[in-house]
């Protein structure tokens, strides 16, 4: 936010929210002369909570500007794009690819503002703050810090655990951390935030005792496979956890399912029944930071959107569209059409109907209807996240500048953690409750009820269709890779990343769609993940500045 000035520094060791662009280099070596808000501000209620909001926004943009799709879908193959951003969906990420970078050094601001926040907080809060409030702000610092972590040990393995950035300004030889330790400080932190949260946010879209629950019952089932080798099995106690806190959000947060699918992505979603924690953006005119700009870089076209638009060579993979159900392999592609709700509110086909959005179209404009174009080429645009133009969102928006939130953990979730924690190392369950929570998101898309048996390969099918888009097919693939590194490498093969062609069998309104490989496009169709390209390398610029960073890993001892 342009009213509030804040420095940039080296990110792995102080960094806070940058204020503007053109942010010199000698910002990058000195220490933060300001945090969040003035420390004399911390002396309310309100003003403490106000210190935090920004952790629910501003220290995420850069993550979730293109970051969040490149890394959480392109890497993982549910989607790609055909002519941008090509190192992440062929799986070349270097260092010097900008989504990598940007990714880092956005967990980084997380962590080092959430660091600055619990120090401001313990140091200056006032007697006017109530002991209630404080303890609930210094948890929330905590839990931002522990998701970004979550998401840097996920990336880039052994990583550097940071507790207080105002210790290191003199301290040369801070290295990375082995990824076991690094979990074993997520699961602890996140087990002391749970019980520091209020069971109902004190705020709307604030965090909970549920939203921490939900995070541990995530963590305890990707750390179930961390000490495994990448060859089995998962610990089973960890997958006790995961079950244990999975079934008490279910059961006794009170939160509940929306009954249609795609009523989760219409105007106005923010905050409902089923959002466990959502980066909190506002439609924000004349401000950078605060508000979404990622259904930008998504809409297919100009003509959804606000002079923006610039999405038209992204689309659903080959492979993701092969993911539905209804939709068959042919001698010659696949076809077919899904009774799936999912597939229409995540991506387009042509000649779908999207009646909330407006589509300009020669002459005047119209309800939007997906258009069919090409001969041989066309994309199964994103649909996931875009609200449309201004008009379709009472004036709450403009280019690069939207205000509905972005999901970073549903209830759904916690149905399908709660099923695969069952299923464990066996290779298929038919426990009763595991396969109600399971047709409870599966019915939900409006599928028949799945009679079982569940194996992972289903839930896994299930994850991958319910959270497209959503930047979270990658981490399945992470929590996958900890214990069955092969079958991770298999999947991530075996997909086509190609160009292809979809077509209706009639326009408007179809029934069903054929789908066939663009024959001139044989090249870059698939990819070879494998133990040497499967995390991410640290940013070149980080390791430039910090050569630490190059060394052996180290335990992490908690203070």
């Amino acid at each position: 936010m342009k009213n509030i000035q804040h420095l940039l520094f080296r990110t792995f060791l102080l960094v806070s929210v940058i204020a503007a662009a053109s942010c010199s280099e000698d910002f990058l070596e000195r220490p933060p002369v300001d945090s969040i808000v003035d420390a004399g501000f911390y002396q309310t209620d309100d003003q403490v909570l106000a210190s935090t909001a920004l952790l629910y926004s501003k220290v995420w943009f850069d993550y979730n500007d293109k970051a969040s799709y490149n890394l959480g879908d392109f890497r993982a193959g549910t989607a790609f794009s055909a002519y941008n951003d090509r190192g992440n969906v062929l799986f070349n990420t270097t260092g010097n690819t900008p989504e990598n970078g940007s990714a880092w050094r956005s967990f980084f601001i997380v962590v080092g503002q959430s660091n600055l926040a619990i120090s401001n907080i313990n140091q200056y809060a006032g007697a006017g703050v109530s002991p209630t409030v404080k303890k609930m702000a210094i948890a929330e610092a905590r839990f931002m810090r522990a998701v970004a972590y979550r998401s840097l040990v996920m990336n880039w393995g052994a990583v550097p655990v940071i507790e207080n950035n105002l210790e290191l300004l003199s301290d040369t030889s801070v290295t990375r951390n082995t990824p076991e330790s690094v979990w074993k400080f997520l699961t602890s932190e996140m087990r002391q935030v749970a019980e520091d949260l209020p069971e109902t946010p004190l705020r709307p879209g604030r965090v909970t005792r549920w939203s921490a629950e939900g995070m541990l019952a995530r963590f305890y089932l990707t750390r179930a496979g961390v000490e495994s080798g990448g060859s089995g099995p998962r610990n089973q106690t960890f997958l006790d956890s995961a079950k244990y806190y999975s079934e008490r959000v279910i059961t006794q947060s009170g939160l509940s399912l929306l009954k249609n699918y795609g009523d989760l992505f219409l105007f106005p979603y923010d905050n409902n029944s089923e959002s466990l924690f959502s980066l909190q953006w506002v439609y924000s005119p004349g401000s950078w930071g605060t508000q979404n700009s990622t259904p930008a870089y998504l809409a297919y076209s100009p003509d959804i959107a606000n002079g923006d638009g610039w999405g038209g060579d992204k689309g659903a993979t080959w492979w993701m569209i092969s993911q539905y159900e209804g939709i068959k392999a042919t001698a010659t592609g696949l076809q077919g059409r899904t009774v799936d709700q999912r597939l229409k509110a995540t991506f387009m086909l042509p000649g779908a109907s999207y009646p909330e959005i407006t589509q300009t179209i020669p002459g005047g404009e119209q309800r939007l209807v997906y258009p069919f174009n090409g001969t041989d080429n066309n994309f199964v645009a994103i649909k996931k996240y875009l609200t449309g133009k201004a008009k379709d969102v009472g004036g709450l928006s403009a280019s690069q500048n939207y205000g509905n939130d972005t999901y970073m953990m549903r209830l759904a979730e916690m149905y399908l953690v709660y099923a695969e924690a069952v299923l464990g190392n066996n290779a298929s369950t038919n426990d009763a409750t595991a396969l109600k929570y399971f047709n409870l998101v599966h019915m939900r898309a409006g599928l028949p009820i799945f009679e079982g048996p569940l194996t992972f390969d289903v839930i896994f099918k299930e994850r991958l269709v319910e959270f497209a888009m959503e930047g979270m097919a990658w981490y399945d693939l992470v929590s996958l890779h900890y214990y069955n590194a092969a079958k991770a490498y298999s999947i991530l093969n075996s997909q086509d990343r190609g160009l292809f062609f979809a077509a209706p069998d009639h326009f408007p309104n179809p029934t069903s769609w054929t789908f066939t490989k663009t024959s001139w496009a044989t090249t870059e169709r698939t990819i070879d993940a494998n133990s040497g390209n499967f995390l991410l390398p640290i940013p070149s610029a980080e390791l430039s500045q910090a050569p630490n960073l190059q060394k052996p890993a180290v335990d992490y001892y908690a203070k």
